[in-house]
C-alpha cells in the first residue's frame, strides 16, 4: 500500500499539478469499483486519495479526505491490518477538523496494542505530544510509552538509534514540562512523574486515550483485547 512518502516527488515548478494528476486517477479508479470489489483494494485507494487531498489542502478537501480515510480505517481494522489502520488514522489526524484528536486517540491505541511498525507507534505518540500543552503530564507519559515501546519491541543497532531518539524526545518534554536541564533533574523529574515504571504509566496512557477520545472509540476495544495471543 502505498504511503505519504510515495507522493513525495521532487517537482518544485509543478508539484501541484501532479498531485492533481494523481487525485483524478485515483478517483477514477474508485469509481471503476464495483460492489463485488476487494474491499481492501477500495480501503487503499481510499486512503491514497485522502492522502493527496490532505497536502492540495484545496477548500473542501478535509472533508472529503476525512469521509474517504475513515471508511478506509474501519475496512482495513475488519480485516486486521493495524498498520494500514493507524496510518489513516494518522491521515485523518492531518486534516486538522474537530474529530482529528479522537482519530488521533483511535489511532494511538491500536499503535501501542499491537505490535506494529515501532516508529510509527512513535510518529503517533509524537503527534499527542505535539497537540497537548507544555505543562500537561500527558505529553511526558507518551514520552515514556515512545521510550518503552522502543526498548521492548526493537533489537541491536536499530533499538539504540530509535531509543536515542525517544530519550530525545523525554528530555524536550521535560524541558517543557519542568524547565529540566540536567541528569540530576531528570531523573528526579522520572521518578517523580513515575515515568520509570510500566505498570504505572501505561494504564496512565490508557486513561489519557480515553480523555481525548471521550468515549467515541470507533471499534470494540474488549473483542480487540479478547483476541490478543496470551503471552
Amino acid at each position: 500500500m502505498q504511503t505519504p512518502a510515495d507522493f513525495d516527488v521532487t517537482m518544485p515548478d509543478n508539484s501541484r499539478e501532479f498531485l492533481e494528476a494523481e487525485l483524478k486517477k485515483r478517483q477514477e479508479q474508485l469509481l471503476a469499483l464495483t460492489l463485488e470489489s476487494d474491499p481492501l483494494t477500495r480501503a487503499s485507494l481510499q486512503f491514497d486519495t485522502a492522502e493527496i487531498m490532505i497536502e492540495l489542502a484545496k477548500p473542501g478537501m478535509p472533508e472529503a479526505a476525512w469521509g474517504l480515510a475513515k471508511e478506509a480505517m474501519l475496512i482495513f481494522i475488519e480485516h486486521k491490518q493495524w498498520e494500514d489502520a493507524i496510518r489513516a488514522s494518522d491521515a485523518l489526524y492531518r486534516t486538522e477538523l474537530p474529530a482529528s484528536v479522537v482519530a488521533l486517540g483511535n489511532g494511538l491505541w491500536l499503535s501501542i496494542t499491537y505490535p506494529v511498525d515501532t516508529e510509527l507507534s512513535i510518529l503517533m505518540l509524537n503527534n499527542l505530544i505535539q497537540d497537548t500543552p507544555d505543562k500537561s503530564d500527558g505529553a511526558a507519559v507518551a514520552a515514556a510509552v515512545a521510550h518503552y515501546l522502543a526498548d521492548l519491541r526493537l533489537e541491536g543497532e536499530k533499538r539504540d538509534s530509535v531509543m536515542f531518539l525517544t530519550a530525545s524526545m523525554l528530555s524536550k518534554v521535560a524541558e517543557r514540562h519542568s524547565n529540566v536541564n540536567d541528569q540530576g533533574k531528570m531523573n528526579f523529574w522520572m521518578d517523580k512523574l513515575e515515568l520509570n515504571d510500566p505498570s504505572v504509566f501505561l494504564p496512565r496512557m490508557g486513561q489519557v486515550l480515553d480523555a481525548i477520545v471521550n468515549g467515541q472509540w470507533w471499534y470494540d476495544r474488549d473483542a480487540l483485547r479478547a483476541e490478543l495471543p496470551v503471552n
